[in-house]
């Protein structure tokens, strides 16, 4: 059944298999594994930074050091993305992602036991690795096993997992953050648990199954066509093909800019709330619940965003979808971090930011699958977010040593950052609009 065959209204999700339901939720777990241990990673980083560097480090060191940290994890995430994304297209998106779960539970604790920036630091470059395959997986996952069934409102909704991380890792802030950050790693192991145990006998997408047999009958053939010897060359190498190398381009600078735009925010957005409230004298562990109670509303925000875009991009088009999430990210950041200088606003300013600047990532989801076929899709949607995250993992260094040029002001850092989102619209502009087409073989 096409997606315009659908039923009608909602009437659609009754005919959603068990099968389907089971790949959404292990997929949405993944995506909400991966932002809680970024959300928990900034939401530490100062007292963790501090605390490592030992004495009391200036603005300038917290951030240069800081900005560091965050980008070996980025780092981390990138090639993890990218290694796993081409071993997903080979043995399969299930058997892949459980891997990716088992390190990022490994290295969640291990950074709990960190003694030194540079342990830290290894161990948040492993935890990037693990959690850098779960969204890269999870996303043709969904998108293969609902092709032909709503696909991009499914995708748009599984992305809302981003949303329920920060909620999630706000959360665990609240209750364990007073208790030191080391707790605070300790309990992100958790989501990790409980989707191993989810994973159980799922298994891959029909269509992954369909490039799997064909593989297997090409391999057995003494003499293969120039189709078939095409269809076989390494899956990084036919992103460069002349039938796909555009689509990887736009691929490449759509997830640029949101990559930059977000990044950046979700590293020193704690830091940034910490230092409004500590001017109206909340400093501390005073602080936590306050700082955890903003992060939880920046996620509300962008699950809401997360679960809206799948809708609005079938009624108005991916390209305009994607230029609008990323105006309202440019608009609402800059006057949140130009013109805002108390923390009496940020529980109003930081949803509707939250529902931008998180809400266009349902983007990597509904249009970047849309772009390549089946064979080279966990590839393309690898190496479009893994390049991205490479050039990205400087914005927060950038940001943390512009702290220094600007007087110690991580707002004004922060927002020179967040204005790279305008990339994701010169490449909404560039691109091919791929509303009402069929998901490609």
């Amino acid at each position: 059944m096409g997606q315009t065959a659908a039923a009608a209204g909602w009437g659609w999700v009754r005919n959603i298999s068990r099968y389907q339901w089971m790949v959404f939720l292990v997929a949405w777990l993944g995506w909400s594994l991966d932002n809680t241990d970024f959300g928990l990673f900034a939401l530490v980083l100062r007292p963790a930074t501090i605390e490592l560097l030992g004495g009391h480090p200036t603005a300038a060191d917290i951030g240069r050091v800081g900005g560091l940290l965050s980008m070996v994890g980025l780092l981390g995430w990138a090639f993890g993305g990218f290694a796993f994304g081409i071993i997903g297209d080979y043995f399969g998106r299930v058997r892949t992602l459980m891997v990716s779960v088992a390190v990022v539970a490994v290295f969640t604790a291990l950074q709990g036991f960190s003694q030194s920036t540079l342990t830290f630091g290894i161990c948040r470059f492993m935890t990037g690795v693990g959690t850098g395959a779960e969204v890269i997986l999870g996303i043709p996952l969904v998108a293969e096993a609902f092709a032909d069934v709503h696909r991009a409102k499914v995708l748009g909704i599984m992305m809302t997992g981003g949303g329920f991380g920060s909620l999630i890792g706000g959360q665990l802030y609240a209750l364990v953050g007073p208790y030191g950050w080391r707790y605070v790693m300790f309990a992100g192991v958790l989501p990790a648990i409980i989707l191993v145990l989810l994973r159980r006998g799922l298994d891959e997408p029909e269509r992954f199954q369909v490039v799997e047999a064909r593989r297997k009958a090409i391999r057995a053939q003494r003499e293969q066509s120039v189709a078939d010897q095409d269809y076989m060359r390494f899956t990084p190498a036919q992103l460069f093909s002349p039938a796909l190398r555009y689509s990887t381009f736009i691929g490449v600078l759509f997830c640029l800019g949101t990559l930059l735009a977000i990044w950046t925010s979700a590293i020193w957005l704690p830091t940034i709330q910490g230092q409004l409230l500590a001017l109206q004298g909340i400093t501390g562990p005073a602080a936590a619940p306050f700082i955890g109670h903003g992060m939880m509303l920046w996620g509300l925000g962008g699950i809401i965003g997360y679960a809206t875009f799948g809708f609005i991009a079938d009624v108005i088009g991916r390209r305009t979808t994607i230029i609008f999430y990323n105006v309202g990210t440019i608009a609402v950041g800059l006057y949140m971090y130009l013109w805002v200088d108390t923390y009496d606003l940020y529980p109003y300013l930081l949803p509707v930011f939250g529902y931008f600047v998180f809400g266009v990532f349902s983007g990597h989801a509904v249009y970047l699958p849309e772009l390549f076929p089946t064979h080279v899709r966990a590839t393309a949607v690898s190496f479009c977010n893994g390049t991205g995250r490479v050039i990205t993992s400087f914005g927060p260094l950038v940001a943390g040593l512009l702290v220094g040029a600007m007087g110690g002001s991580f707002t004004k850092a922060t927002a020179v950052i967040t204005c790279f989102a305008g990339l994701s619209i010169i490449a909404a502009l560039l691109g091919r609009e791929t509303k009402d087409e069929i998901l490609p073989e």
